[in-house]
């Protein structure tokens, strides 16, 4: 086999040796899920390289050394990619799969407690988030870098709790992975399909959407002896927007 990856493309860039941060293999062939994977990562601290297919994955793999590989077990090679056979064990970093629910059992040969794990599709970028740090935990030193925020606006992806200053926000698990996709996409407009497919993993109806941006926005914007400024904006015919007024 190669023993050179290929060239690195936009949508899968060359590991950078000099960076300190901890680099994340994603293999997935959906092109939505790779991007809201490799945005979100990135967001959160991590160097993240992507690629399309179990074989450019495996080849990938075999040429650069990586903290963690996220990989889709619904792809069709993942027999080729069993117990890591062209990754010696003690370079085999730890790894994360996506995993459609009726493939469990397919998948659990493949686990080894400690070194993998796995979340159901659809996939949710907190619980992600979440077993990324654990599986990253006693590879990766301590660091306050990444903490997701914008403006006053943070996140505590341990507890997942949000806080607008130092004032706790309350919210439901919906109403936190919409606000987490928001600040992901601070400044772009988030389509109400987009929205759904992340908050639910399926399309909801309008109305539905509608009610769960409200009832955020109550609870970020809510008036404070702070005055504080509206953040969640609504884009008429288009979507929704995390930023502050007139960004």
């Amino acid at each position: 086999m190669p023993t050179r990856p290929p060239p690195a493309t936009a949508a899968s860039a060359s590991p950078d040796p000099s960076g300190d941060r901890p680099h994340i293999l994603a293999v997935t062939a959906d092109p939505g899920l790779t991007g809201l994977l490799a945005r979100t990562l990135e967001w959160s601290g991590y160097r993240v390289t992507t690629e399309t297919s179990g074989a450019d994955g495996m080849l990938r793999l075999s040429g650069h050394r990586f903290d963690l590989v996220i990989w889709d077990a619904t792809l069709p090679d993942l027999a080729g990619f069993a117990r890591g056979r062209r990754v010696a064990p003690a370079d085999r970093p730890p790894l994360l799969f996506l995993a459609a629910w009726d493939s469990l059992h397919h998948l659990a040969p493949e686990l080894c407690p400690g070194n993998e794990d796995y979340v159901t599709k659809p996939v949710r970028i907190a619980e992600v988030l979440a077993r990324t740090r654990v599986l990253l935990r006693d590879r990766s030193p301590a660091r306050d870098e990444g903490v997701p925020r914008y403006d006053d606006l943070t996140l505590d992806e341990t507890t997942c709790r949000a806080r607008r200053g130092d004032r706790a926000l309350g919210l439901t698990p919906a109403e936190y992975r919409l606000l987490r996709h928001l600040m992901a996409n601070a400044e772009s407009v988030l389509s109400k399909e987009q929205i759904s497919r992340h908050v639910w993993g399926e399309f909801r109806a309008r109305h539905s959407i509608e009610k769960l941006v409200g009832r955020l926005r109550h609870k970020v914007d809510a008036a404070t002896d702070r005055d504080e400024p509206a953040l969640i904006h609504t884009h008429r015919g288009f979507g929704y927007r995390l930023g502050r007024p007139g960004s």
